[in-house]
């Protein structure tokens, strides 16, 4: 990636919206903030206007951050709070208006990672973060990643800690939001009897000064906090628990009064250190990370979308490859030249051929370069492992991960069938379907790297499959560095 590459960070806050340039070193090169709307359509307009404010020729992606619930790994907008842009296809209505790979996720998950890389959480591989204003947000960093769960994990503001404490708009009643947020704060001192225009800055002096009245605000305020907090930490066990937001250095403050407990869950709580710019630092970031082409070791790394013959293994491959630019090596597309050319192919010489384009695509793969990535789309079972592990050696990939692509064996014999009247002679014909449906019932994954099952009688979901292939390079890389 170029040093002057950038991409369009954008964090959606309920009052603000923040936009920026963001460079590959997280840097802001440029930036922008303009007051938000309630309005989704009106919101909608003033996004792709911090878009086109923006952009410019070396805009590689965009990144957006919204508050409330995101599908962490399609970027659905389940819900939201304040500005509601559930309903609305935000991914597709920018990457089709700008033509630029588009990141929808939830504003703090951007946050952390912003923390992650620049701010109060740099270097570490596991955190947690809340930000804390109208309501509370969270994320949680494990390994490097954001943690999604099946669609939108990290909701930590709605950790229950009072089981008969106020409603929760979420459904239940006691969530930390409803006692440790900023609106929350306002109820704590109406109940203690100040007035209204009594700021937190006043009753904090109070208790610093050792009045109860204020020091009992300070703990019923940040006690249910600290409760989420450690129950965080029995949870995921983190290195750090990141507290932001407009209120984030208050609710750390307050902290301070709670009284000392010595407790198995005792975690690094800190100030976030980016303040506004976190999230849209993150979003960019994170944009960068879909198109990031870098090498990320000295090595290669290798795809492996395997499956006998119409297990659907093709399709995914260039699915992914359309995703990530990574290049597809196919055994049928070395092998389909020479029985176009040579005739009279039968059984014996398909299979020659058949292992000399194997050895083929890993000649190629050795002729790249360090760091390079490739998709290979071939029945690896048609081998013996050890030829694979030798090819692998010769070409210098280090990194391994199989798709393993299946279907039921005789769905396999009849998408073998539709095939026949498409394919090059050489290939087995029809009489092939039977033995083709007996091996299907004993084929096996190869397992010289992490193993995904994909299902090809389903939609696949390539989104999934693809942050599942990025996070297992990323834990491999991270297990070789630590």
């Amino acid at each position: 990636m170029s040093p002057e590459d950038f991409a369009i960070g954008i964090d959606v806050g309920g009052t603000n919206m923040r936009a920026a340039r963001i460079s590959p070193s997280g840097e802001m090169l440029k930036k922008r903030s303009i007051a938000g709307s309630r309005d989704p359509a009106v919101a909608l307009g003033l996004i792709k206007d911090l878009v086109r404010d923006m952009d410019g020729d070396g805009a590689r992606a965009i990144g957006i951050g919204i508050p409330g619930r995101v599908d962490g790994w399609t970027g659905e907008i389940i819900s939201g709070g304040f500005l509601d842009l559930s309903g609305f296809d935000l991914k597709s209505k920018l990457s089709n208006t700008f033509g630029r790979p588009t990141l929808v996720a939830n504003d703090c998950s951007m946050a952390l990672i912003g923390e992650s890389r620049r701010g109060a959480a740099k270097g570490l591989r596991n955190a947690a973060m809340m930000t804390i204003g109208t309501g509370i947000g969270g994320a949680v960093l494990e390994n490097g990643q954001i943690v999604n769960g099946k669609r939108c994990a990290g909701q930590l503001g709605h950790l229950v800690v009072n089981l008969g404490g106020q409603p929760c708009p979420c459904g239940q009643r006691g969530c930390v939001e409803t006692e440790s947020s900023g609106t929350s704060l306002r109820r704590h001192l109406n109940e203690a009897g100040y007035g209204p225009e009594i700021r937190f800055e006043h009753v904090l002096k109070q208790a610093e000064a050792g009045e109860e009245l204020a020091i009992g605000v300070m703990r019923a305020w940040g006690g249910p906090l600290r409760a989420a907090i450690n129950t965080l930490s029995a949870a995921f066990d983190p290195d750090v628990v990141v507290l932001g937001g407009g209120m984030g250095q208050a609710a750390i403050r307050s902290l301070d009064f709670l009284p000392e407990l010595q407790t198995w869950y005792q975690v690094d709580v800190r100030l976030a250190e980016l303040g506004d710019d976190a999230g849209v630092i993150g979003c960019g970031l994170a944009a960068l990370d879909l198109v990031s082409v870098a090498p990320r070791s000295t090595g290669k790394r290798l795809v492996m979308a395997n499956g006998v013959p119409a297990s659907g293994k093709s399709a995914l491959s260039r699915a992914l490859s359309e995703k990530t630019g990574w290049p597809i090596l196919a055994l049928d597309t070395v092998k389909n030249p020479f029985l176009e050319l040579i005739e009279g192919v039968d059984r014996h010489f398909n299979r020659i051929l058949g292992r000399a384009s194997y050895k083929s695509i890993f000649s190629i793969i050795n002729e790249s370069s360090p760091g390079s990535t490739f998709i290979v789309d071939a029945w690896f079972g048609f081998q013996p492992v050890d030829v694979l592990r030798e090819h692998l050696a010769m070409a210098g990939i280090t990194e391994v991960v199989e798709l393993w692509c299946h279907a039921p064996p005789e769905v396999i014999g009849d998408r073998y069938k539709q095939r026949t009247v498409e394919r090059h002679p050489g290939h087995p014909g029809l009489g092939y379907v039977p033995e083709l449906i007996e091996l299907a019932k004993r084929a096996e994954p190869c397992g010289l790297g992490p193993v995904l099952d994909v299902d090809t009688t389903t939609p696949i979901e390539v989104d999934k499959v693809l942050t599942w292939v990025a996070d297992t390079f990323d834990q491999k890389l991270g297990a070789s560095n630590n």
